[in-house]
């Protein structure tokens, strides 16, 4: 029975923490995202399919936070139903998206500063200038040495944040709703656009074909990674189930949770289609709703959301600079890992882990200088790499459904591994070929972290890292030799190079 007067966390501040975390910068681009890939009657099909594979994963957390409380973090449940390896490669991928999404961060808030200064921090085709790299450099080790001092995200800035995220948005809603002309919306809502272009390339005519069966799939397909980005971190919020007034509240904080942040996904994505055509909105610089608004009420209205935009990003990253090293802290705990990486300083901070991850950011926000369109490309990574990890959550409970004979956990946990595992294949594998080398560095220290904690590595766990390690070598040779081969492993293409 529970304590009526158990201190904890009530049912309000669960939900305010789910919506929080859950709404970083991928909604301030998540219009124009989408209008590249689908008219509105496909964002409307996509987004059913989103929220129901999004809600059967926060019903599976809630199922496991209530039936295994004594594990914690999505490595946990991989390892507890799958064993060491399994548990070492979700940890770990967790980590890969983790790092990997806030240079998505990064490369967002520098072309939020380019809407002040055109030219100085992005390039046309998505890229960041050397100014924008040394700055977002800076700003990345300045945030790295706070966390490393024990400054974690105070109640305090987490408000400032969260209001920052919210105006902006509230504006955008409001001016969205009293502009929307339904002539618009509706005029092109089953039909798909080709661009016919003049010899330098600018825009001659747009061509308007009627949306076919395949079409929509297609579309379905490229809103399925920016619609699931934007709700990375949500499960954060389900972890917080154990400091609850009332185990109950958990369940209703996801369930409402989710049903607000599904509310506001969907009226910041389809507002737009109401003001501008599809053509005209995926022609819209990112960050999308930072433009649009500028369109709709003018300078004042684009000034109010870069800035929102620019303020909550700094607020997200600070978050996410301590999600990459509790992963892999986590993962030293469970001896997946060395021992060195969870290795507290004076401050309680895993500063060798912390130092580790900052090296791995540094090298890639280097690279964004040279990668087409940088922002997807990273925040596609680290949506296809943390949909492996939801997947192995749904498997889990999956496993524990039929263990128990508990109908309610199979199709719960069937539904949330069907679902992350037929959103990876529609999108495409290649953010996870990518992901697979970066996978290989952690084989070494795999090893090592059995070999320091007196335990062979078995026979299979060699097999699997032997798959892995072929496919990433693969990888590689697409990434320097594939050229635009107009492929599925098109890596080079897909980088923009």
């Amino acid at each position: 029975m529970e304590e009526k007067n158990r201190k904890g966390i009530g049912l309000f501040a669960l939900v305010a923490i789910i919506i929080s975390g859950a709404i970083g910068g991928g909604v301030f681009n998540l219009a124009n995202d989408l209008a590249n890939g689908a008219a509105p009657g496909g964002v409307v099909v996509s987004w059913l399919f989103i929220g129901f594979g999004m809600l059967m994963l926060v019903l599976s957390f809630n199922r496991l936070i209530t039936t295994k409380p004594a594990l914690s973090g999505v490595s946990d449940y991989a390892r507890a139903g799958f064993g060491d390896f399994v548990g070492f490669l979700s940890g770990w991928g967790y980590w890969i998206s983790a790092w990997t999404g806030t240079i998505g961060f990064s490369v967002l808030m520098m072309t939020s500063a380019d809407y002040f200064f055109p030219g100085k921090f992005a390039e046309a085709n998505g890229s960041l200038t050397v100014l924008s790299v040394i700055i977002v450099s800076i700003i990345s080790w300045i945030l790295m040495f706070l966390v490393d001092r024990g400054i974690e995200t105070a109640a305090v800035v987490n408000a400032i944040v969260l209001i920052a995220k919210l105006i902006p948005l509230v504006v955008f809603s409001i001016t969205g709703i009293v502009l929307f002309k339904a002539n618009v919306f509706t005029q092109h809502f089953w039909e798909t656009f080709t661009t016919n272009l003049a010899a330098d390339g600018s825009v001659r005519e747009v061509i308007w074909h009627t949306m076919t069966g395949g079409a929509l799939v297609g579309q379905i397909k490229t809103s399925l990674m920016v619609m699931v980005w934007v709700f990375v971190g949500i499960e954060g919020a389900a972890m917080m189930g154990n400091r609850a007034k009332k185990k109950s509240d958990t369940a209703k904080a996801t369930i409402i949770g989710l049903s607000v942040l599904l509310v506001i996904y969907i009226l910041l994505s389809l507002l737009p289609y109401g003001f501008m055509d599809q053509a005209t909105l995926a022609n819209v610089k990112a960050p999308g709703l930072v433009y649009i608004l500028n369109e709709m009420v003018g300078g004042w209205g684009g000034t109010l959301m870069a800035v929102g935009l620019i303020i909550s990003l700094l607020g997200a990253w600070l978050s996410w600079t301590m999600l990459p090293v509790e992963a892999t802290q986590l993962l030293a705990e469970q001896k997946l890992l060395p021992r060195w990486f969870g290795k507290l300083n004076k401050f309680h901070s895993p500063s060798n882990s912390l130092l580790i991850t900052q090296l791995m950011i540094q090298i890639f926000i280097i690279i964004t200088y040279f990668v087409a369109n940088a922002y997807n490309v990273f925040i596609y990574m680290a949506t296809a790499v943390i949909m492996i990890c939801y997947g192995l959550v749904g498997a889990y409970l999956l496993k524990l459904g039929i263990q128990e004979k508990s109908w309610s956990s199979i199709l719960i946990g069937f539904f949330t591994f069907a679902f992350q595992a037929l959103a990876l294949y529609l999108s495409g594998w290649q953010y996870v070929w990518l992901a697979m080398i970066l996978y290989t560095v952690g084989f070494i220290l795999f090893v090592k972290a059995k070999r320091e904690n007196g335990r062979k590595v078995t026979k299979r766990e060699w097999v699997a890292m032997g798959i892995v390690t072929l496919c990433a070598l693969m990888a590689l040779v697409f990434l320097i030799r594939g050229g635009h081969t107009g492929t599925a492993l098109d890596l080079r293409g897909l980088l923009g190079f």
